[in-house]
């Protein structure tokens, strides 16, 4: 620490200007050093928030001794290695999602957080989105009833989003895993764990891309609710992620561009069909809410509720999704972790 402040890095900062504005305005965090390859975007980064390291190489922030907490907001192929870089050198890590891309990455995350003193969270930053936490909070509280179904959607057009020098056209980037992840994450935080998958893919939009644009993935869930994901890339329509909650007692429909839920309980509306609206913040990429999250964590010792253990649970479901897919929609079982 330095000035009774956390010290902070960001190595990415396509995905990491986010993470810039969250630890510039946590009273308990200075942004001190950022990292990305793009010199253009990293002088612009150095001059909108005057940090004294700017660097091309993640490792200039990694080996720093006075960086305490960084964030991994590198191309998903990155995070493995800049993730156990980070904990190597006694680094606090906040890893944006998917944690990685393959479970043999993940378990070697796994085992070096396993090693360390570090806190470690992983960015699934929808469960930071307050339509979705509202969502959960209902459910929790027996608003619907017991949960027999649950669907949720990653719709978003990737043909103007290719990313960095084009890193989402990508054979090893699957998109089930890639964004689809934030999906299957908001399903496993609000309905439980996921045991078996079953999935089918086709490829009709984005036909240069290496990679099926279409998944629809049926998932098992624990407690006998069965749920639905879509993953489509090449949607023609804005990005969302509506997601429906299906309870024995009620519905919620949401998802994370409007300022509103949908609500059908009994609970509420004495027996009436019909759906009640209740009002919520957009801010469907809340990183600065996440990072407060992180940083309480790091200052008060308590655990992660975004563990590395969540964010490899998410990848081994989405891996098995898309290996059904591969596999014409046979049935998958799902590594528990």
């Amino acid at each position: 620490m330095k000035n009774n402040k956390y010290q902070a890095g960001v190595i990415g900062l396509s995905m990491g200007h986010g993470h810039c504005i969250g630890y510039r305005n946590h009273p308990n965090c200075e942004l001190a050093a950022i990292c990305d390859v793009d010199e253009a975007r990293l002088n612009a980064n150095k001059n909108e928030f005057g940090v004294a390291l700017a660097s091309t190489d993640y490792r200039d922030i990694v080996n720093n001794p006075d960086i305490d907490v960084i964030s991994i907001a590198s191309p998903d192929f990155f995070h493995a290695e800049h993730c156990i870089a980070a904990i190597r050198a006694g680094k606090h890590v906040l890893c944006e999602k998917p944690l990685t891309l393959d479970l043999a990455e993940a378990k070697q995350i796994i085992a070096e957080v396993e090693k360390s003193k570090v806190k470690f969270m992983i960015g699934q930053v929808c469960r930071y989105a307050p339509g979705f936490a509202l969502a959960k909070r209902l459910v929790d509280q027996g608003a619907i009833g017991e949960l027999y179904f649950v669907e949720s959607e990653y719709a978003h057009n990737y043909n103007s989003a290719k990313g960095v020098n084009n890193w989402r056209v990508d054979a090893r980037r699957e998109p089930f895993i890639g964004g689809g992840c934030h999906a299957v994450d908001l399903l496993r935080w609000i309905a439980g764990e996921a045991y078996e998958v079953s999935a089918f893919a086709n490829h009709k939009c984005l036909a240069d891309w290496p990679v099926n644009d279409c998944t629809i993935a049926i998932y098992k869930f624990a407690n006998n609710v069965i749920g639905k994901v879509l993953v489509s890339i090449g949607c023609v329509r804005p990005y969302t992620m509506r997601s429906c909650f299906y309870g024995t007692e009620g519905t919620i429909i949401c998802d994370n561009t409007s300022p509103d839920i949908k609500i059908c309980s009994k609970k509420f509306m004495a027996g009436r069909l019909d759906f009640a609206s209740m009002p919520v913040n957009i801010a469907n990429h809340n990183v600065s809410a996440e990072i407060a999250d992180f940083m309480k964590c790091i200052i008060n010792d308590t655990p992660v509720e975004t563990s590395i253990y969540e964010g490899a649970r998410t990848v081994a479901a989405a891996l098995a999704a898309a290996e059904s897919a591969k596999l014409g929609g046979q049935p998958v079982k799902i590594e528990q972790l």
